[in-house]
């Protein structure tokens, strides 16, 4: 069955408003991105606007009707590229006004005698150079998550602005040698093209949108609220993921498991308030001092651990040192008293007798079992971990 261009025209300008109802829609559940999609839907609206005085511009408009139409269509792939580019943290408010103004000029120039080429070719420039911009921000990506929806709007955008870039630059060369056909030829793959534009592009635009709120859910569900450091689901997801990955690659892992001491007489005394302060400055301490690499996680009360891949005993051990001495600094205030927590801390190394996350987990809790006993602030080793250190480096571990 064929479809009439007339019919694929409407097809397109419905499409538009539909997308446009759609995406505003979607600004109320996802109130963080609803600055950018309030701005997608108002291009998409725009867009549809400016396709329908297209169609009816010289009955509606007499000889403004070609101009007036397509600076509103340019308008509309400018809102759209505005909307896009606010994902990233940028805008292009200035650049867009200049190049509508440089549109109107460049209508007004041309007049009627020239008004057909400037239809036809020249209309197509910026159209072409917006939907290029568009692409770019999302190969970007700098403030979207990197999903296949991205990589397919980039695709979209990028083809559609080859094809504006061969209408106003190559089409003018056919035309002479092809003569009313190629013109006719270009309206086709332009309605068809343009069906594609108006349904891909929105849809994977709010697809973008939905799997960036359900990641930052996934991953709020594995962040403990209090530290934001990672929680228990998170610790062992990640964990494992790490061990399996020492298994094949053979590089050292180390875990440290944390315990505050008299933890409890803090909160008793001083209030949970107090104690809720202590936490979040343990947990921004030992992470500066562990660094991007590490699996950090609060999977207790007042426990912690943190996994450190590359790190054998005995560099894990002065990293455990020194969040303990950076953390014995710290002073609380509280009830016009001061605070001094401290941390006590087991270490222990994968190895074969330590082959998942659980085993390596239950050596350093042995490990920090016997620092607790001997009166804590200080690091204690698994005995394996506590033989490879003593090869490199003899000493206590008396923090």
């Amino acid at each position: 069955m064929k479809v009439d261009l007339a019919t694929l025209y409407l097809l397109v300008i419905g499409t538009l408003f539909a997308s446009s109802a759609m995406t505003y829609w979607e600004h109320l559940s996802h109130p963080k991105r609803g600055k950018e999609l309030r701005m997608l839907a108002a291009g998409y609206a725009t867009l549809g606007i400016g396709c329908a005085a297209a169609a009816f511009r010289v009955d509606l408009l007499g000889a403004a009707g070609p101009a007036v139409s397509n600076l509103v269509i340019l308008g509309g792939y400018l809102l759209v590229l505005h909307g896009v580019a606010m994902f990233n943290g940028r805008r292009y408010l200035a650049s867009s006004i200049g190049l509508l103004v440089l549109m109107g000029l460049t209508w007004a120039i041309a007049g009627t005698r020239w008004q057909a080429a400037v239809w036809l070719y020249v209309s197509a420039i910026p159209i072409a150079l917006a939907s290029a911009m568009t692409s770019l921000e999302l190969i970007r990506g700098e403030g979207m998550p990197a999903v296949q929806s991205r990589r397919v709007a980039a695709a979209v955008t990028g083809i559609h602005a080859l094809f504006y870039a061969v209408r106003a630059f190559v089409l003018p060369w056919l035309v002479p040698i092809f003569g009313p056909r190629a013109l006719s030829v270009s309206s086709e793959i332009t309605m068809y093209e343009g069906v594609l534009y108006s349904v891909i592009m929105p849809m994977t635009l709010l697809r973008l949108t939905r799997e960036e709120i359900h990641g930052e859910l996934l991953q709020e569900s594995r962040t403990d609220y209090l530290t934001r450091l990672g929680n228990r689901k998170l610790f062992f997801e990640e964990g494992e993921r790490v061990i399996g990955e020492h298994g094949i690659h053979r590089r050292p892992l180390t875990l440290l498991a944390f315990d505050l001491d008299h933890f409890k007489r803090i909160n008793d005394r001083y209030g949970h308030k107090t104690g809720d302060e202590v936490l979040r400055s343990f947990a921004q301490t030992v992470r500066l001092v562990t660094g991007p690499d590490a699996i950090l996680a609060r999977i207790g009360g007042e426990e912690f651990a943190a996994l450190l891949p590359g790190h054998d005993s005995h560099s894990a051990k002065k990293v455990g040192e020194t969040v303990a001495d950076q953390f014995a600094t710290l002073s609380h205030s509280a009830e016009g008293d001061r605070i001094r927590a401290t941390v006590s801390i087991g270490l222990a190394e994968a190895s074969r007798e330590t082959a998942s996350l659980t085993d390596l987990l239950s050596a350093a809790d042995q490990a920090l079992y016997r620092a607790k006993s001997l009166g804590g602030n200080r690091l204690e080793q698994s005995p394996a971990a506590a033989l490879s250190t003593a090869a490199c480096s003899p000493g206590g571990n008396q923090i």
